[in-house]
């Protein structure tokens, strides 16, 4: 008995051909100006950064006598014993430094505590306002959420004299609940940024919720906000940025170290002058742990940040 022996197919998938057949691409002229220029374009972003650290690893003669040298002239860490308080004063002024104590861990505190607390009230009263802008159905809602919107075209500086004269009567001048007061309600840009992406939650889920029993609060804490929590994550980073790096307000109501943030801290330092000029290192040393934690923050949370911003909806 014969056998019949199938013929073996020595054809390649056109898949796999195309894969083998492929041939790297060669990096063309377009491509290779394309790189240049964004490489050219991050060196200029960091260089900055980069200055900083030079600055605050260096010391305040050497930088008078070196300043355009690209490397830390006499690399010393002075300034961060200055700023951290291990640092006598009789060694700073030897230094170049002014000899005063910048009190960090105090201003550190303060920012951190001020921060936190205009983060989390003003994030949650911020989705309060979107959740019923953008879920609830009353009598004028659109005109008054235009209305709302029209705040994102006050300049921030017209408010100042309205809100400290609102601190002063409620006895809060120097305190950090002053502070952080003006921000702790909604703000125009976070409602918008919550309603844009509470819209897009499908409400048969809520109607669903509605019909089982549940109520609107209910469904606001147990369903809009776990559907949510990237954009809200979003914000409240975005929100946590800003407070920390706000400056004029708290220079405005604070008067001494029980209420200062560290950006006041910092201009206080600035405005010290030794012998020699300002304690350029001791400052750029503070400034570079102050900016620490929130590069860090934006660093980890960026890719977050720009999918969320971009209201891509729910996944």
């Amino acid at each position: 008995m014969s056998t019949v022996t199938a013929p073996v197919d020595d054809t390649m998938p056109a898949d796999l051909e195309h894969l083998a057949e492929a041939k790297p691409r060669r990096l063309s002229a377009g491509r290779a100006l394309a790189w240049l220029a964004m490489g050219v374009i991050i060196l200029v972003s960091l260089f900055p950064f980069y200055w900083i650290l030079r600055t605050a690893l260096s010391t305040n003669p050497s930088l008078i006598a070196n300043p355009t040298q690209l490397t830390p002239p006499d690399a010393s860490l002075d300034g961060f014993r200055r700023v951290f308080g291990t640092q006598t004063g009789e060694a700073a002024i030897a230094a170049g430094g002014s000899g005063q104590d910048i009190r960090f861990w105090s201003y550190l505190k303060n920012s951190v505590i001020v921060a936190t607390l205009v983060t989390v009230c003003q994030v949650m009263f911020s989705a309060m306002a979107a959740y019923a802008f953008s879920r609830l159905q009353w009598k004028g809602r659109n005109f008054f959420y235009g209305l709302f919107l029209a705040g994102l075209m006050v300049p921030t500086i017209f408010t100042f004299l309205p809100n400290f004269v609102l601190i002063k009567q409620l006895g809060l001048i120097d305190t950090l609940l002053g502070i952080a007061l003006p921000g702790l309600f909604m703000t125009p840009f976070a409602v918008f940024f919550l309603r844009q992406f509470f819209m897009n939650i499908p409400t048969e889920l809520e109607e669903a919720a509605l019909l089982d029993g549940s109520s609107k609060i209910r469904n606001f804490f147990t369903l809009i906000l776990p559907m949510s929590a990237a954009p809200i994550a979003t914000l409240s980073i975005l929100t946590y940025i800003a407070a920390w790096n706000d400056y004029f307000w708290p220079l405005m109501v604070s008067y001494t170290d029980r209420s200062r943030v560290l950006t006041v801290g910092l201009g206080i330092f600035r405005s010290q002058t030794p012998q020699t000029g300002p304690d350029w290192a001791g400052l750029m040393a503070a400034t570079l742990v102050a900016a620490l934690p929130m590069l860090l923050l934006f660093t980890v949370f960026a890719k977050r940040i720009v999918n969320s911003i971009g209201f891509s909806g729910i996944k």
